[in-house]
């Protein structure tokens, strides 16, 4: 392109409409094929310095004020465009109508672009030369084009409800055609259909604050509500991501546990079985023989298995260091059930429990012990292993690390289910309430 080109400011052409007599500007040198006279809206053929009439506006009670003036320039993608025509269409579902604006851009050089808006969500749209490859095989019947897969959104007939401007077709109110979207976030496929004629664009989503200061435009632009078709989610660059690094801190703390585990003596300092009668007149409480944990200060684990049958017996116990009398009193419910019904067999409780005790310091040690039960005999063994890993806080950490992808999942899961919601594909079952919470503020 010659540098010095892109300096030379085009001036629009003014005309006077046949209607009313008000100025028309032809803002689209010869490529200009309908203009709107913006007095009375009539709607006028720009091929020709004439101006016939097309079609008449019978009072304004229709008329619509653009978000961005007619004649403004903006520079997007690089180039400087102006808005030379604008439109309103509108499609019809389930008795309700959903109407949203669309900019004609004009570049010399670059040719016609678009600006869609609905509800806040803008669209900087571009015609497409290559028809985008089609396929009936899959359940939404996607389209295919630049590398992308593209899913049908929704589809139905299109009416322009207002004109204003110029335009390198023919167009005025009434008009119809028959619409498909296709999105892949944040682009948008859209056919066209009239006449059995197939005309596509492809949109990629932008921002209304960049749209603002594209055109120097005052003020904010006004904020997008709900999910738009093609929006980009907040968290679906995030979600994969997470994923990875949980995955990566998993393997950590896999790899972690495996060094506790190998490096544990697990070194076992005392077994002896024993027995227990309710009613008794012995003295039910004892102490165990001494025994010596050496080493580091590390987990002590006792471990009390049963032969208990349909009851249960409860153990109260002491760790007392012999050269410090320091103790170190817990207890542990051992309690086992079984029997049929109707269901058939059934079981409750185990005869065994295992108790851990943190980061025992080394010393002479025994342990006092007392059960308890209402009535019945049980027989019992103990034993205690020092240096055992335990897994407890490995499985915490897990959880925790979990929290993260998980709800990020959600998250974006929820945020695609609200944007389908819209569509001709609506997930069956779904509550839109329950996808706008999960969706959130976005």
């Amino acid at each position: 392109m010659n540098p010095s080109a892109q300096s030379v400011v085009a001036k629009p052409q003014a005309l006077a409409c046949p209607n009313c007599g008000g100025p028309v500007e032809r803002r689209g040198f010869g490529y200009s094929i309908t203009a709107v006279c913006p007095q009375c809206l009539t709607v006028l053929d720009a091929s020709s310095p004439q101006l016939q009439i097309l079609q008449k506006v019978e009072g304004a009670q229709n008329r619509r004020t653009p978000l961005i003036p007619l004649g403004s320039r903006g520079t997007l993608r690089g180039a400087t465009y102006e808005v030379i025509g604008f439109q309103a269409r509108a499609v019809e579902e389930d008795g309700e109508t959903f109407e949203w604006e669309e900019y004609l851009l004009f570049n010399p050089y670059k040719g016609f672009r678009y600006l869609s808006q609905y509800d806040g969500h803008w669209n900087f749209i571009t015609p497409l030369e290559a028809m985008p490859r089609s396929s009936q095989s899959r359940g939404q019947f996607p389209v295919f084009y630049d590398g992308r897969v593209y899913k049908h959104f929704s589809g139905g007939p299109a009416t322009t409800t207002f004109v204003l401007g110029e335009f390198p077709w023919r167009v005025k109110t009434g008009d119809t055609v028959d619409t498909h979207d296709y999105v892949a976030p944040p682009y948008v496929l859209s056919a066209e259909i009239t006449a059995g004629e197939i005309n596509w664009s492809q949109g990629e989503y932008v921002p209304g604050s960049a749209i603002w200061k594209a055109f120097t435009l005052t003020g904010s632009a006004p904020p997008a509500r709900g999910i738009y078709l093609n929006q980009p989610s907040p968290m679906a660059g995030n979600v994969g991501g997470i994923w990875r690094a949980f995955a990566l801190m998993t393997a950590m703390l896999v790899a972690l546990a495996i060094f506790f585990a190998t490096f544990s003596r697990q070194e076992t300092v005392f077994h002896n079985s024993y027995s227990y009668a309710s009613g008794s007149t012995a003295e039910p409480s004892f102490v165990t023989p001494d025994f010596n944990l050496t080493g580091r200060p590390a987990t002590l684990e006792l471990g009390v298995n049963t032969d208990l049958d349909n009851n249960w017996t409860y153990f109260n116990f002491a760790l007392v260091n012999e050269d410090t009398g320091q103790g170190y009193d817990f207890g542990r419910e051992v309690s086992y059930y079984h029997g049929a019904d109707s269901d058939g067999p059934w079981d409750e409780g185990s005869r065994g429990s295992t108790v851990m005790l943190p980061s025992v310091a080394p010393g002479k040690y025994y342990l006092r012990v007392e059960p308890e039960m209402d009535s019945g005999a049980v027989a019992y063994n103990l034993t205690l292993r020092h240096d055992v890993p335990n897994y407890t806080w490995f499985l915490i950490a897990f959880a925790l690390l979990l929290i993260p992808p998980v709800w990020y999942t959600i998250r974006a899961r929820g945020f695609e289910t609200q944007r389908w919601m819209n569509s001709d594909h609506s997930p069956a079952g779904i509550d839109p309430a329950i996808a706008d919470a999960f969706a959130g503020d976005n």
